[in-house]
């Protein structure tokens, strides 16, 4: 059982390291998704989020305090989610069918995130 709560830790992980670190190298349109929320300095918070998915993905993925990195992990993909994807705002099918999908996805990542730190055996 330990060999596949690592590797389910570091499948969970990946995304979190390879698309927050994209995020925080070439921010491009979440800058506007973050404008549209009023927040401050927005291409700054963006990378920030995206430099610190790749902070808790790899902290989870080797087992670094893996309950903080769960949890910020979660804090970060709760704004990132209905900011990123509000598949509600837009009449366009394929818009709306390419954001929803983004947005489950996230809800999924979420969900897993907390089945992790529901567990007892860290």
């Amino acid at each position: 059982m330990k060999v596949l709560h690592i590797v389910g830790r570091i499948g969970l992980a990946v995304p979190f390291v390879v698309l927050g670190y994209v995020t925080a190298a070439a921010p491009g349109d979440r800058v506007r998704a973050a404008e549209r929320l009023g927040l401050p300095q927005p291409e700054l918070i963006v990378r920030a989020n995206g430099a610190a998915m790749v902070t808790g993905g790899t902290a989870l993925a080797l087992g670094i305090v893996p309950r903080a990195a769960a949890t910020g992990l979660v804090a970060s993909l709760l704004p990132t989610t209905v900011a990123g994807h509000p598949f509600w705002e837009t009449a366009d099918p394929a818009v709306r069918d390419a954001r929803k999908i983004q947005f489950l996805k996230n809800v999924g990542l979420i969900g897993a995130l907390l089945v992790y730190l529901a567990r007892d055996d860290h």
